[in-house]
């Protein structure tokens, strides 16, 4: 009998750990996951609305792999003065309306201090 107690409570503790692994899997592959440090929901700086756009440029950023990710850099472009971002993750680009003249090596700096690689800004 304590060999069968002992046996249920040893499969219903790794059912508990099966569950929580599952779990954050399905999360990681909806790219809800922490590959980077982050996970869960993650609160992004509204997209600006400019005034004046003098001029609509694409960005191509390598290493995001998840919302966090997309999240981070769309916060540090949104964040920037004059600038109005929209970070489309799975095609690896960022499109920036300027509302004043920034130079690119700027806006390339910026985002890779934080990790990525922004390799090349073209005029859309």
């Amino acid at each position: 009998m304590e060999s069968a107690i002992s046996n249920l409570i040893i499969i219903l503790i790794l059912a508990i750990i099966l569950f929580f692994s599952i779990r954050s899997t399905i999360s990681h592959f909806k790219g809800e996951g922490s590959c980077c440090g982050g996970g869960g929901r993650d609160v992004r700086v509204k997209t600006k609305k400019l005034k004046n756009v003098i001029a609509v440029k694409v960005m191509r950023i390598e290493g995001m792999h998840c919302e966090h990710c997309y999240a981070r850099v769309h916060n540090l472009l949104n964040s920037m003065d004059g600038v109005s971002a929209v970070v489309h993750g799975k095609k690896g680009e960022a499109i920036i309306k300027l509302g004043k003249d920034i130079p690119d090596q700027e806006l390339l700096k910026a985002v890779n201090d934080l990790g990525y690689i922004a390799s090349e800004i073209r005029r859309k």
